[in-house]
């Protein structure tokens, strides 16, 4: 039985459509969804300037804060309708490497499934399975849901 469902975000469409698709499979029985945005510090470390990673993070911070805040209230609002009292939304935002991250905090989180959209927001990935999302099915102890 499903009651803690993770839910990495990117902003996209398809993380959208994961985050319906998350309503729809959980219960009003007092499940949790955890809705995941993940700062990919990643590449920041490359850059030579140590105030402009700083500056970079801090946006992405701020991206990543708005994301989750949007898809909070899509979901509590527009998908809901109502019907969502005993669902626990939770909103985290970490960093490192996306996948890296989602896999660590379904461990640490205690979930039974992840839902994740196909593909990122970048161009290329939205045409086959995103490097992220392989990685998270490879590496996964627990099943992963993917949305088209």
């Amino acid at each position: 039985m499903v009651k803690r469902i993770l839910l990495p975000t990117d902003g996209s469409d398809v993380a959208e459509r994961a985050g319906e698709d998350a309503i729809s499979m959980a219960d009003v029985n007092g499940h949790d969804i955890i809705v995941l945005y993940v700062i990919d510090t990643s590449y920041l470390n490359s850059l030579p300037q140590k105030d402009l990673r700083d500056h970079l993070k801090e946006e992405l911070r701020k991206e990543g804060n708005d994301a989750v805040e949007k898809f909070k209230i899509k979901l509590e609002e527009s998908q809901c309708q109502g019907y969502c009292k005993n669902i626990n939304l939770i909103t985290l935002i970490k960093e490192g490497k996306p996948a890296d991250v989602i896999l660590k905090t379904a461990d640490e989180e205690d979930v039974d499934l992840i839902i994740m959209g196909k593909s990122g927001k970048n161009g290329l990935e939205k045409l086959i399975l995103g490097n992220t999302t392989e990685r998270v099915v490879r590496g996964a102890k627990v099943p992963v849901h993917v949305v088209a």
